[in-house]
């Protein structure tokens, strides 16, 4: 299992950089950001200075969406990211929320999602594309690497991810959840004629050590608002019952009432009372190390190849420090040296 950060560009942006180098040096694999340009910092420059002070470490956006850049544009920033700095970088994506909806726009449609990744992908791998009636490539760009990964909650969504992504960003940390989702990926990936164990699951949720455990849920309570978004829009298109959403992710939805982009994804925001004490313990990884140790290897035993942790909450470097030095030796496989 792989770890990555998931970060806000908040003001300012060295602190993001910094977040990002110690992550680094406590073995973290990525380093993702939010997009949404009208509520934080652009990320891409940000990703460029985090590229410029680290060695290993991927940057990517958690996640980018096909409305508010040109696909071409967006191809274009991970291309020259991969010239400058050796192919560290991936690319999640999904359909847009709060990048779209600040600005009173809308999710693009499937189909437009499908079609984005493949134009996103060719060109950011350095091949040529059919685009608006033409054949496109970079033609400086040699040799550059990308991934695409697909965020995604409801049926249709998942079963995209499966087809067409290389790999899945599931926001959430509820193990039944993840269980059925992770699921109906790789059987999307099985239908198209796929390998699903090829693709990369990455599970993300906020994450914080420490033993006061009411206090990290008010920290945290804030991501049952924002996961609140997308489920609601899940249980509006296919109902609540079928079987298509699980029983427990359209029981706490029922109390929410409108949503502050203004406070979108921010500890301590005022829209979050409808999230119980038993859905924040669900939806991440709280406690003392020994709980994120034992909650992470059973996301792994469901076949999540990375864990992406929110850091939006009052102990970031010291979060950092106790995966670096506990968790994620625990977690990952280990080599003997000699047998």
């Amino acid at each position: 299992m792989e770890f990555g950060v998931v970060l806000q560009t908040d003001p300012p942006g060295s602190r993001v950089v910094h977040l990002a180098e110690l992550a680094e040096q406590y073995g973290f694999s990525h380093a993702w950001t939010f997009d949404s340009h009208l509520l934080w910092e652009e990320p891409y420059v940000i990703h460029s200075q985090i590229l410029a002070r680290t060695h290993r470490i991927k940057v990517g956006p958690f996640v980018t969406n096909p409305a508010t850049r040109d696909w071409t544009v967006t191809a274009s920033v991970f291309a020259t990211l991969n010239e400058l700095y050796g192919n560290r970088t991936v690319c999640g994506i999904g359909r847009g929320d709060s990048a779209v909806r600040v600005t009173n726009g809308k999710p693009v449609t499937m189909a437009e999602l499908r079609e984005s990744i493949h134009v996103i992908r060719e060109l950011a791998n350095s091949r040529a594309v059919e685009y608006k009636g033409s054949t496109l490539r970079f033609p400086w760009s040699k040799g550059s690497e990308l991934q695409v990964w697909v965020a995604a909650y409801g049926p249709q969504a998942l079963k995209l991810a499966g087809e067409v992504g290389d790999g899945y960003i599931l926001q959430l940390a509820d193990l039944d959840v993840a269980d059925w989702m992770i699921r109906a990926v790789k059987d999307a990936a099985r239908a198209a004629g796929r390998d699903p164990d090829a693709l990369a699951i990455c599970v993300a949720a906020p994450m914080y050590v420490g033993t006061d455990v009411d206090h990290q849920r008010e920290q945290s309570r804030w991501f049952g608002g924002m996961v609140g978004n997308h489920i609601a829009d899940i249980v509006r298109r296919y109902g609540e019952s079928g079987g298509a959403v699980p029983q427990v992710l359209s029981e706490y939805i029922k109390g929410r009432e409108g949503y502050d982009y203004n406070e979108h994804g921010r500890a301590g925001n005022s829209h979050t009372a409808f999230v119980s004490d038993e859905i924040v313990d669900r939806l991440c990884v709280l406690g003392p190390a020994k709980d994120h140790i034992a909650k992470l290897k059973a996301l792994r035993e469901l076949g999540v190849t990375q864990f992406a942790g929110y850091l939006q909450h009052d102990a970031k470097e010291e979060t950092l420090r106790v995966y670096g030095e506990t968790v994620i030796p625990a977690v990952v496989e280990h080599v003997a040296a000699k047998e």
